[in-house]
């Protein structure tokens, strides 16, 4: 039995596609075992699925001034030492990373364990971890055909990212009814990204009042982010994070509107959901969103909203513009050529490892 180590986390977008790999690994009958930080959100999410999870000491490398630049160095030296002794002890015969910084420690002490590291990049330019990574890593995945240039020549190889099968199986009727919505009235989903966006919520709740005229709202906030003045508004609902029924409420969605993180916008073109992408500014970013945008945007598959022009003129006209052409972002999106990329991925994993 081929043995595997799986490392990602600091977001869900940095742990979500490992998590679809998971049944073709199995159904390939490799033995998967997890490497995440000790308390990031990756934690819960693999150890609910009942696969051996590890966690290393975790820092993040910055490129502007943090007082907590003079530590976290530390912490990536600790979690260099703690991946070396995982990795000897486990011998795994292949290590598979999807980016986020705890992934940095697992990556390089592969390359010093001789065991062969294999690296996805799902955003248009590879982040700082993944850069990092990249010398010691056998083949890099790629999400857009954009990003292969930036990628060393012999490596790089476009695949897509995979997709959560679970998200292809969801039930409209059953979403409505868990949200208690009727079947007569268009639905908008709001997805602000894992640990949800400020600027999101507020611009959806800011406008709720003309919505709710027309249409019923599904609005996942993020964790501590639910408002409970908006609880008990016919025809609006709100979660923190939604894990099961998230199949049931992406397929009562007409529309959706998101944040514009690779997998999240990857999810919603696998599943033809026309949709408005708000990408995080390049003020509190490196930028990967608003490329990954622009390039959705450029296919026809997205229509987008930039954050500093968000307002609520801008979001009502977005909300009617998609929902009334929603019939041509399908058809768009129904041509694309980034399909699901399991079967892609797993033939790299098989020829790649020990």
């Amino acid at each position: 039995m081929k043995r595997i180590v799986l490392t990602g986390g600091g977001t869900a977008g940095h742990v979500t596609p490992n998590i679809a790999l998971l049944p073709a690994l199995t159904k390939e009958g490799f033995d998967v075992h997890y490497i995440g930080s000790y308390d990031g959100i990756e934690r819960k999410l693999i150890e609910d699925l009942g696969i051996p999870y590890y966690g290393i000491s975790s820092g993040k490398l910055r490129r502007y001034f943090d007082p907590k630049n003079f530590s976290d160095p530390f912490k990536v030296i600790k979690g260099m030492f703690e991946a070396n002794s995982l990795l000897k002890k486990l011998k795994p015969d292949v290590v598979f990373s999807k980016g986020g910084f705890v992934t940095v420690p697992v990556v390089l002490a592969a390359k010093r364990r001789g065991i062969p590291a294999i690296i996805h990049e799902s955003d248009m330019t590879p982040g700082l971890a993944n850069k990092l990574c990249i010398p010691s890593a056998k083949k890099v995945c790629a999400n857009f055909p954009e990003t292969v240039k930036y990628l060393p020549e012999g490596k790089a190889i476009l695949t897509g990212t995979p997709i959560r099968q679970e998200l292809f199986s969801g039930n409209k009727l059953a979403g409505l009814d868990f949200c208690g919505f009727t079947a007569n009235k268009p639905v908008i989903l709001v997805i602000g990204g894992s640990t949800g966006s400020v600027v999101v919520n507020e611009a959806v709740r800011g406008v709720l009042p003309t919505l709710l005229k027309q249409y019923q709202v599904i609005h996942l906030c993020g964790k501590d982010k639910a408002d409970p003045k908006f609880n008990n508004l016919p025809g609006y609902i709100q979660f923190e994070y939604i894990k099961k029924e998230l199949s049931d409420l992406l397929d009562a969605a007409d529309i959706v509107i998101s944040r514009a993180g690779a997998n999240a916008i990857c999810e919603l073109l696998a599943l033809r959901k026309p949709h408005i992408l708000i990408p995080l500014s390049a003020a509190s970013s490196r930028g990967d969103q608003i490329l990954n945008a622009e390039s959705f945007e450029r296919q026809g598959f997205s229509y987008v909203v930039k954050e500093e022009a968000l307002t609520s003129d801008s979001l009502l006209e977005a909300v009617h513009s998609v929902y009334n052409n929603r019939t041509a972002y399908i058809d768009a999106m129904s041509k694309s050529n980034l399909n699901n990329s399991i079967d892609t991925i797993m033939k790299i994993i098989k020829d790649t490892a020990l």
